[in-house]
Order: structure tokens, then sequence, then C-alpha cells
């Protein structure tokens, strides 16, 4: 370590920068001795020869773990001033405070050593072009680096083992407090124990937590405050959808101590940004779990059954949960002609099943039809109770018996067959370990055996994963015996909602598959039940909200008769519009527009008058166009007593209706213009 001689007129005549930092918040609140030694550098500084207008103080870290330079704004500035030159030595009571990361602190030195910057401590004074003051504090940082492990190691450890006794104190969710001797008891708030309670009925009555949500939006939610000055206060506030999935995925209300739910992991940003993000570990992956460890508001059971319901509501994972609609097989409807799942969609109140989601990729093909859903959900409720009998019941429940316990005759059979696997790979791992390293002749055939165990175990765990995965899910027992009352009578109920007949439903049913042909007058409907078995129904197409034939040949029958007298001789037919509704004057006006009823031979024309029909043709535009100026205002018009319009076409309208549309760039030419005169 070189002596103060090292300090030269050229660091005297830049900044002597200390750098303060403490790693948390506590150790500035309550470790101030550590604090003031720092600050006291800067005499020390002043003792060397640097004058007060150049000594600098960055305190901007404290409170922040030296572990890594991200986030670390005042280090970040001691290296930019380090890289210009401006610094001639950096203050830190020891080596530690600049960094404990050994990657971070070397760039430091580095840049030092190039710009001729010194570094001081409590030890003395470094000068990192000397080669043995280098090498000096590179020993430091890893010391400093290794301490810092140990020091982790340690507490984590002393963490794990009073976790695995279920005495670490964690913070506890609301309806849950510690008592005086440091035991977890319930929150003797009544008001507390009865909004917990009410959320896990709730949601066992609802099966969502956006159900939860509604039954809570006007009425306060309680949470304790943790941390800060506030800490163990009680609060009322708005119940959110967070909230209720949080209170849902807490083991703490089964009774159970759970701890290493999660762990802080590290990643590196494409900037080379490294950033810290806590992340859920598997419940199979909890490092303690403890059962019975303080009172509990539900079940284990239910606490699972509730995780699972969880899951399949989540629509992001491609879960189709029953909702609220009238459309029976909303998310288990596929089409007959893509494959693809259809989608739901409601016109006044009345559900249809359509192929659309394919077209996003491509998928969607020109015999993809939508249906109504009535008649299909029908036919498909009229198959389940068909189907669904006492004595089909006790021959499904006997079935699902069986196919359960083959299940688990099949998988313990895997299970032992992995079992059987590990014990000769950990037999063969010995076996390796025991041979002398010098035999290479013997090892290399141990070495062998051990790879080859290896391999047959990795073999094993894939097929009891492949088993687990490709299990086709049976429905729950409970399902299956309340089906044994009087189903039609429950699905017909008034108190049953559309939901309940969806989940009873799918219960039963894994998917319904529709074939829809528009020239076919049927419409074929696949059934996949939850057995695998399939079965085919085929129902008739429903008739479309069409205008009755013989309105329109009673029309074009007598084309100039005044529109009055043809709505008086529909009604006098008996005849009604597709919606069932009597006509009326505009209802055969639009009829007349569309089907084109006497549109040609209005009976009032007079000179230089000409329809709208002639006068699109003749602007070589659709007639479209022609109604929109009419309509508003751009070109004048009258009605005849037939309610057709008459246009005045002289010479200079048609020539600034020509204007008009070369001017526009919406209006499309669809028509070649005819001359003035011409035939419509």
């Amino acid at each position: 370590m070189s002596g103060p001689y090292t300090i030269t007129r050229r660091h005297l005549d830049r900044l002597a920068i200390v750098y303060v930092r403490q790693s948390t918040v506590m150790q500035v609140r309550d470790h101030t001795e550590s604090t003031l030694r720092q600050y006291a550098q800067s005499q020390d500084a002043a003792r060397l020869g640097w004058p007060a207008s150049q000594i600098m103080t960055i305190d901007t870290d404290l409170g922040l773990s030296g572990r890594s330079a991200t986030g670390r704004a005042g280090f970040t500035e001691l290296v930019r001033r380090v890289c210009v030159g401006e610094v001639g030595a950096i203050f830190g009571l020891e080596i530690s405070r600049l960094a404990r990361s050994s990657a971070d602190l070397q760039r430091l030195l580095e840049f030092c050593s190039l710009t001729e910057t010194l570094i001081v401590d409590a030890d003395g004074i470094y000068d990192l072009q000397n080669f043995n003051d280098r090498l000096l504090l590179g020993l430091k940082s890893t010391m400093s680096e290794a301490e810092l492990h140990l020091l982790a190691g340690r507490l984590q450890e002393s963490k794990r083992g009073a976790a695995r006794r279920g005495e670490l104190r964690i913070p506890l969710p609301v309806g849950y407090v510690y008592d005086a001797e440091g035991h977890t008891v319930v929150d003797p708030h009544e008001e507390i124990r009865a909004a917990i309670a009410d959320v896990f009925s709730t949601f066992a009555s609802t099966g969502s937590a956006y159900g939860v949500v509604r039954a809570f939006r006007d009425r306060p939610f309680p949470k304790r405050l943790y941390g800060g000055p506030g800490s163990g206060e009680l609060r009322w506030g708005r119940l959110t959808h967070d909230r209720v999935l949080t209170l849902l995925a807490n083991p703490t209300y089964t009774g159970a101590y759970v701890c290493g739910r999660y762990h802080a992991q590290r990643a590196v940003e494409p900037d080379g940004t490294i950033r810290t993000r806590i992340v859920q570990r598997p419940s199979a992956e909890w490092e303690v779990v403890i059962h019975g460890h303080h009172p509990a508001y539900l079940s284990w059971e239910t606490f699972l059954a509730n995780a699972q319901r969880l899951v399949a509501n989540n629509t992001r994972r491609g879960a189709h949960p029953p909702r609220e609609g009238a459309a029976l097989l909303q998310g288990i409807v596929l089409c007959g002609v893509c494959g693809r799942a259809m989608t739901v969609s409601y016109s006044h109140g009345r559900p249809a099943y359509h192929c659309l989601t394919g077209r996003a990729d491509q998928t969607h093909r020109p015999a993809c039809r939508g249906v109504r859903a009535a008649s299909v959900d029908a036919a498909v409720a009229q198959v389940i109770l068909a189907r669904v009998t006492p004595s089909a019941i006790a021959i499904a429940l006997a079935a699902a018996d069986d196919v359960a316990d083959r299940r688990v005759r099949s998988m313990r059979a895997r299970e032992l067959c992995v079992e059987r696997a590990r014990y000769d790979a950990a037999r063969a791992e010995r076996a390796f370990h025991q041979c002398e390293p010098d035999n290479r002749l013997v090892a290399r055939s141990l070495e062998q055996r051990w790879e080859e165990r290896l391999r047959v175990l990795a073999e094993a765990e894939s097929a009891l994963a492949a088993a687990h995965n490709t299990a086709v899910p049976l429905p729950p027992r409970a399902d299956l015996e309340a089906l044994a009352s009087d189903l039609p009578r429950l699905w017909h109920a008034s108190t049953t909602s559309d939901k309940d007949r969806k989940r009873l439903l799918r219960a039963l049913v894994a998917d319904v598959t529709i074939g829809s042909d528009p020239v076919d007058p049927l419409i074929r409907i696949g059934v996949r039940w939850r057995s695998g078995a399939t079965e085919a129904v085929v129902v008739p197409r429903p008739i479309g909200r069409r205008t009755p034939p013989e309105a329109i040949g009673l029309m074009r029958q007598q084309p100039d008769r005044p529109d009055d007298e043809l709505v008086a001789d529909l009604t006098a037919a008996g005849l009604t519009t597709g919606t069932g509704r009597p006509f009326d004057v505009k209802t055969v006006r639009w009829l007349r527009r569309v089907h084109r009823v006497g549109f040609s031979s209005p009976r009032s024309l007079t000179s230089g008058e000409v329809t709208a029909v002639k006068a699109a043709a003749r602007l070589g535009v659709t007639e479209d166009v022609v109604y929109y100026w009419i309509s508003h205002g751009h070109l004048e018009a009258h009605r005849d007593s037939h309610g057709h319009w008459c246009i005045p076409f002289s010479a200079d309208v048609e020539a600034a209706c020509h204007q008009r549309v070369l001017a526009s760039s919406r209006i499309k030419c669809r028509v070649q213009p005819t001359a003035a005169g011409g035939a419509v």
C-alpha cells in the first residue's frame, strides 16, 4: 500500500468524493454511528489537502444494497465523474461501501486506474496504477462479496429452521393476528371474521371471483396495514377482484402454516439492467407446509377445489367457464367444417352460434356457417334428459368407480417403476463414486452403467408425467349422484339458472360439433360425452324470418296500385311481415325498393322529370347516391301519389350532378352513364 506521498497537485486540483451508503433503511435509522463515521471522511479529505470547495459528498444511495449497481443513482454518478476525469480521490469507510459485487467494483477500479483516481478507506490510500495496491483492493473486494454470501446464507438458514418449526413470523392475511405469545389466532373482531367467511361462502355459491366482487359492491371489506407508521391499523375499503384472488389463493385460511410460496428471481434486461422480481412458486415446491397450525376458515380440500375452479375460470388460458347467457353450449360448441370453437352472439336476446374465430389465422372456410342456438340447444338438452336415467346413473357410477380404480392401479404401477429406476440410478451412482479414480478401466464401465440408469429413470418419469397429463378428467362422483333425482324436473325448474344448466351439461358432455350446410334442410349435431362415446343428432333447420312469397307475388301482380290499397289487399289476404306484424305503407314502400316493384312506372312524371333509378343510370352511380342527395337537400325532388320520387332533371341539374360526382373521392361509378332520355 502506498503512503500519503502518492497525493499530488494533480489529485488536489480535482474533486474528493465521499461516498456514503447503508444497505437498508433500518440501518440508516438504527445504525447512526456508521453513518456519522462515513460523513466524517470529509474531514479526512480536508486534512489531506483538499479545499472545502473541492470536497463533495454523495449520499443518495442510503438505504440501498450494494449487491448490484442497478438502481443506485449515487454510484452511477460516481462512475460518471470518474470517467470524465473530475475525481482525484474516492473516500469510503471500507471497500464494501462502494459495491458488494466484484464485477461492479472491478469496473470502477479499472476506470480509476485509467484516470489516476485514488481510493481512500480507513486502512490507507490506494493508487490503482500500483500493482500491489490493485491486488490488495481486489482481494478485499472478493472477501467483501464472500462475506455477503456467508451472512446471507446464515440468515436464510436460520429463517428456514424457524419456518420448519412453524415459528417464523410472517405477515398474516386479514382475519388473523398474533396473540401476546406469538401464536396465530383468528381476529377477535367479529365483523372481520364474518366478512372473511362471507367471501368463501359467496365464492362457493357463485363460482366466480367477480361474483364475490358483485356481492361486496355495497359492503366495505377490512384490511390491516403492514409496515410503516400505520402498521397494524385496520382500514375498510372496496373489495377488488385482485384481493378476492389473493384471499382464495392464500393457504393460511385452511389453518396451514406455509412458507416459501414466493422467491426472488433476477433477470437481465435487453439493455443489460439486472432486475429482481418476486415469482410465485407452484404448490408442489412450497418449502414448508404444516397443517393444523392454527384455526381455519375452510378445509384444505375446499381450498384445492377453489384453486381448480379459478383455473377453470381463467379464459386467458383457453378455459370456457359457463356464463349467465341463454346459449346452452357456450364454450363447448365446435364448427363441423373447420373444427374451431364457435362464438356466441345475441340479437334482441336471441343467441346464435357463429364460426368467426378462425378468420384471424386464415382457417375460416366459405362453408363455415352460423346457426340459431334455440333449436340446437333444445336437441342437446333432449338427448341428455333421455340418456340420463336412474339406471344409467347407477351404471355410470359403477363404471366411474371401475375406471378410477384402474387408473389408480395404473398410476401406482408407473410410480413403482419410477421408484425402482431411481433406486437403480442411485445404486449405479454409488458404485461409480466408490471406484478408485485412477482405475479408469472400471470407472468408464461404471460411468456408462450410471448414464444408462439415468436414461431409464428419465423415460419412466416422462411416461408417468404423460399419463397424468393425458388422463381424461372424470366427473366428480358428487355430480353424478346429484343426477339420480328427477333430472327433467330439475332441468325445467324456474329456480334453475342458465349457468346451472351449463354446469350440469358439462358434467356429462365434453363438446358438441355442429355441421350446417345452407342447401341442406337439416342441421347435424355431434355430441361427445365425457366417457369418450359419441352420438349424432339431426334437427330440421329453422325457417328464417322472411317476407312471405305470397305477399311479394301479390305486389308484383299489381305494380302500379297505390301503396295504401296494397296494404288493404295484403291485410285482407291475411298476410303479415316476416316478424309477424301487419303491413303498413312504410313496409310496402320498403318492399317496393328492395324487390323493385313498380319503381320504373310512376304515373305523374311531368316533362323534364325522371325517377331516381333513371337519374342514377344517367350519372353512372348507384341509386343510394341519388337517395342520399335527396335526403340531404343536394338534389331537388318530390313524391307523387304513389310515393315515388320525381326529380326535375334539366341539363343544368345533370351537369351539376356530374361535377359533384367528379369532385367526390367517395363516389364510385359502378355503371356506365347513359345518354339523356335513354332507357332505364
